[in-house]
């Protein structure tokens, strides 16, 4: 098969939003770089806390929170804090985890961290716009910040690993809301720098037109197609059968993409959204066509860095989740009322919270990159929420897990207790070295969590 220069130009062009196939450089007569696939993170997060009973290995019988109000987070942190016996132990999984039981081997939970929480402001601002940037409020105090919302992790990250990819972070949400009834205090995480937010994106047409730019790069896709199909027996020689098979499903999964996002586009036309008080698309649906496009962003080199906020942090208006309840409900306010039975109601929420994470990581998995490892093998996916209950508004004992290998880099499959009071920016430090950064501090970092590596 004779290629033209034109036609050359036009396929590398295109070969740059595919997936790594092994083998097309040989098709297209370009040498292999024989470079280790990138490094991914993905931070994921949850609004309003968890039910920690139903989360946590050994608090199966734990006494159900009463409301504490949120204003003052740490003013019984001394008594209400579990006491570690920091070292590594086996992972069981609980009840909200068991949407992870295929990747017990894949994951590591990690309890005992707390943040530092300047009192006198609400919780789920400072809990929200804080997660990622993790300074204490004597830092905030000496940068004349009123929230501690300095750099946050992912742009830092970004910063040193980004360069070469077209984003150096992608921040993405799944706020449904129309109505704009909070603050960007509780509807992001991701911060250029102190009140300076970097938005994220809640429409999925949007986000996909920006990964892409529709026309464009359907054009690509369809030169690459079309020196595929003018000789398809003499590409198919130069082609092995696993690349063409990863071809054919990167495909599959474009199709399916704009299939549903204009499923949504037409629900969205025929829907009353003068002053609608809930989403349009299912819940559950919506999550899953973000991170689809999320993953189709890692697997192609666009980005490296993404957040994926699966919610806002208060919020009042009522959510659908389908297959959960059968009227949309209000998340916040169930986590306020937690006695009795009421923990059941939150903890349904909080299992499907995982099932969205469960989802990531099964796409992330059978996605294979150029040496035959997967997309999760080469990332860090953490999954955690800036507040240890919703119901008292903690700042301390944070949920938090850690899925993928970092490239080998860490040992999975384990319950790491860190000392009671470990600081979550430790823990963001740890995944600054994990992904590459020379530092040895980060906000009010006093050093790393060792056990994370291998």
């Amino acid at each position: 098969m004779n290629i033209s220069r034109r036609k050359f130009l036009k396929t590398k062009g295109a070969v740059l939003t595919l997936p790594i196939l092994h083998s097309l450089p040989k098709a297209i007569a370009a040498p292999a770089t024989g470079r280790k696939p990138d490094k991914k993170l993905v931070i994921m997060y949850v609004p309003n806390g968890i039910v920690r009973r139903c989360f946590f290995p050994g608090e199966e019988e734990g006494v159900l929170p009463g409301f504490v109000g949120g204003f003052n987070a740490d003013k019984f942190k001394d008594k209400k804090r579990v006491q570690n016996d920091p070292g590594i132990y086996p992972l069981d999984l609980t009840s909200t985890m068991q949407p992870l039981v295929d990747h017990t081997k894949d994951i590591s939970l990690v309890t005992g961290m707390d943040r530092t929480f300047k009192n006198g402001q609400d919780v789920h601002a400072q809990g929200a716009s804080c997660y990622l940037t993790s300074i204490s409020p004597e830092q905030a105090t000496e940068q004349k910040i009123r929230y501690p919302n300095g750099r946050s992790l992912d742009q830092v990250i970004g910063d040193k690993v980004g360069l070469s990819t077209v984003f150096k972070t992608l921040e993405i949400s799944c706020n449904g809301f129309t109505q704009g009834k909070e603050s960007i205090y509780f509807n992001n995480i991701s911060w250029y720098g102190p009140d300076k937010i970097a938005p994220s994106i809640k429409d999925p047409k949007k986000l996909y037109n920006r990964l892409f730019m529709a026309d464009s790069y359907r054009t690509h896709l369809t030169d690459v197609t079309d020196l595929m199909l003018a000789d398809a027996n003499a590409l198919s020689r130069k082609l092995d059968r696993e690349d063409r098979d990863t071809l054919g499903e990167f495909m599959t999964m474009i199709r399916d993409v704009e299939v549903r996002i204009d499923k949504l586009q037409k629900m969205i036309a025929g829907a009353d959204i003068k002053e609608p008080s809930n989403e349009i698309l299912p819940r559950g649906e919506y999550i899953k066509l973000q991170a689809d496009l999320m993953i189709l962003a890692l697997q192609m080199g666009i980005t490296n860095i993404c957040t994926f906020m699966i919610g806002p942090e208060r919020w009042e208006a009522s959510l659908r989740y389908e297959g959960v309840f059968d009227n949309p409900v209000n998340h916040h306010t169930f986590t306020h009322n937690q006695k009795g039975d009421g923990y059941k109601k939150v903890q349904k929420i909080d299992i499907f919270h995982m099932q969205q994470y469960a989802y990531i990581l099964s796409r992330m998995k059978a996605v294979k990159e150029a040496d035959g490892s997967s997309l999760l093998d080469n990332s860090l996916v953490t999954y955690g929420a800036a507040l240890g209950d919703g119901s008292t508004h903690q700042y301390f004992d944070l949920p938090f897990i850690v899925a993928g290998k970092g490239q080998g880099q860490i040992k999975q499959g384990r319950f790491i207790k860190c000392k009671s009071g470990t600081l979550n920016s430790n823990m963001w430090l740890s995944i600054a070295q994990l992904m590459g950064l020379e530092i040895d501090s980060f906000a009010d970092s006093t050093g790393v969590i060792s056990d994370m590596w291998t």
